[in-house]
């Protein structure tokens, strides 16, 4: 009989899979890893502050995500500096104010590594509530600017010349993003959502013939790479987490190999 926390644990990580894969898709589509790593960093600021303030962390970290994710919006229309680094120095500052508010924690003991890495065993009940429900809206409006979405990641400008919202569709986006990493945040932690979100996908795109088979595929080695992940951690006393990075790693690592011997073949 499965163990309780394990069963959490393995609902979690179906949910995540579910999803994180048409956000990792179109993350891998349009070259923007570094992006969800500065939504990412602002995490700890957003842990830290909901410990000062009493607040639900889960609410804490989407609201200080979904504060990035606005400044980004706004500041990507500046044309001074490279939107690199942008992302270079707002990734970096977010971190580094996250790590000042939680050294500045009077009397409360912040489980940093728990944080960074995540810690899959803990997920409770609640969380996999704010897990699910935040899956079905995040995939609801993830459906409804579908098209425009796949249009602005093939080519920006001429998704714009043909009628497409892409202003509206990149905000929807950015925010879709926000939610999904504040939500995933608990499960794999603030170092290891970018990688959860971009080795599906990666793994996926040498078996894809259009956008919506990626998506499908990406699943698949999400579920995958959560189950074959906690299994492994549940034999080996090994981290949950990582653990299931590490395998998704694996079938990325088999699925580029295959490609390239395919093409060379």
């Amino acid at each position: 009989m499965i163990e309780p926390f394990v069963l959490r644990a393995l609902l979690a990580g179906l949910g995540l899979g579910l999803l994180a894969a048409p956000l990792g898709c179109l993350v891998v589509w349009r070259r923007m890893s570094y992006f969800g790593s500065t939504i990412a960093h602002s995490g700890l600021l957003g842990v830290a502050l909901g410990l000062m303030f009493s607040l639900d962390l889960t609410v804490s970290v989407l609201l200080v995500a979904l504060a990035i994710a606005m400044l980004l919006i706004v500041l990507q229309r500046q044309k001074l500096l490279p939107m690199d680094s942008l992302l270079g120095l707002l990734s970096h500052a977010s971190l580094a104010a996250g790590i000042i508010a939680a050294a500045k924690l009077s009397g409360q003991r912040l489980d940093l590594m728990g944080y960074l890495f995540g810690d899959i065993y803990s997920v409770s009940w609640g969380d996999l509530t704010w897990i699910y429900v935040g899956a079905g809206l995040v995939l609801l409006v993830t459906a409804g600017f579908w098209r425009t979405l796949v249009a602005l990641s093939v080519h920006e400008e001429l998704a714009a010349a043909e009628g497409f919202n892409t202003r509206g569709a990149e905000a929807v986006f950015i925010v879709t993003l926000a939610v999904t990493i504040a939500i995933a945040m608990k499960i794999v932690g603030i170092l290891l959502i970018i990688a959860f979100l971009i080795m599906p996908a990666a793994a996926a795109r040498p078996f894809a013939t259009t956008p919506e088979t990626m998506v499908g595929f990406a699943s698949l080695i999400a579920f995958a790479g959560v189950a074959g992940g906690l299994a492994l951690s549940y034999q080996l006393d090994l981290p949950g987490g990582p653990s299931i990075v590490m395998v998704l790693a694996l079938l990325s690592a088999v699925s580029l190999m295959k490609s390239v011997l395919v093409r060379e073949g």
